[in-house]
């Protein structure tokens, strides 16, 4: 996939995003101020607290897909993970209000019967917002978007939340009032969790904390395939967006000239390309096989 498609492709993903939340917050806000839910009304406030995660992932994408120039010569990725911190702080944000709405309403005893359009109104959010989900999740994976994988988890808490709502707007309606404001502060627990997870994630690109094992493992196995390769080691990768750079050291046999090591070097890069379409840059340093020599850092 050409690096103008994978951004095509995650603004796609976005936009539809974008517009199916506007019409579930209308639809929550306007079910829950007429159907006497609180539950439902603050599900409605959350998915506006969401537009403004959405519209800065929205920039951030369209940031992120310059690239790199004299003043970002490693690319403009990072605000994607920027984008994804942003949003988990809205996510806590959103936790923390639900959690503390609730605990007034409970101790006040300010219970409220729901209307039949607030039950609907969270039965279907739970099946729209699985559904763009799973659709964001897979697309997410697949371009190894922090942004795209943010929205998604958003999309997850918002679906875990109007199953609370539809049980406490059901347990409301059948007379049980203390369930709206309970099933909200249930709720807003799962949200602060998911914002925490987000927040864990984009702090660790943005601190270039190291990729899964696995993946250094393969980009290793595929290193070490090339021939006149003798072990590969110091092997380094960070997050930059939907992308991944790597460092790495290769030992070949001292007597190898320039030419040839750099053919060599250039026949790994390519292999590593091809094998993960998430690398943007592969930066190779080599050095003599059996021989001592000292790696020079100030890390």
């Amino acid at each position: 996939m050409q690096r103008s498609e994978r951004f095509d492709s995650a603004d796609r993903i976005i936009q539809i995003g974008f517009w199916v939340n506007a019409v579930l917050m209308t639809f929550k806000l306007a079910a829950g101020h007429w159907g006497r839910s609180d539950a439902v009304f603050a599900d409605g406030i959350e998915s506006a607290c969401d537009f403004v995660a959405i519209f800065s992932t929205m920039l951030a994408l369209k940031l992120g897909r310059k690239p790199f120039d004299e003043e970002h010569p490693y690319g403009h990725g990072r605000a994607e993970s920027l984008s994804a911190l942003l949003i988990s702080l809205v996510i806590v944000a959103t936790g923390g209000w639900i959690l503390v709405d609730s605990v007034h309403s409970i101790l006040d005893r300010d219970f409220k019967s729901p209307g039949m359009i607030a039950v609907v109104a969270a039965f279907l959010t739970i099946i729209i917002k699985e559904w763009l989900y799973r659709f964001t999740q897979k697309t997410g994976e697949q371009l190894a978007s922090p942004a795209l994988l943010a929205i998604a988890r958003d999309h997850r808490k918002d679906a875990i939340t109007s199953i609370s709502t539809l049980a406490g707007v059901v347990g409301a309606f059948c007379g049980f009032g203390f369930m709206d404001p309970l099933a909200a502060g249930l709720t807003s627990l799962f949200i602060l969790h998911i914002g925490y997870q987000t927040f864990r994630d984009a702090a660790h690109d943005l601190m270039d904390g190291s990729p899964p094992p696995d993946f250094i493992a393969e980009v290793t196995r595929l290193a070490e395939s090339v021939g006149q390769v003798e072990h590969v080691h110091e092997i380094r990768g960070r997050r930059s967006g939907q992308y991944m750079i790597v460092d790495l050291k290769l030992e070949m046999d001292p007597a190898m000239t320039v030419k040839e090591s750099h053919d060599v070097a250039t026949r790994v890069k390519r292999l590593i390309f091809q094998g993960f379409p998430n690398v943007g840059d592969v930066m190779i340093h080599i050095d003599p096989h059996d021989e001592e020599y000292d790696d020079l850092t100030r890390l």
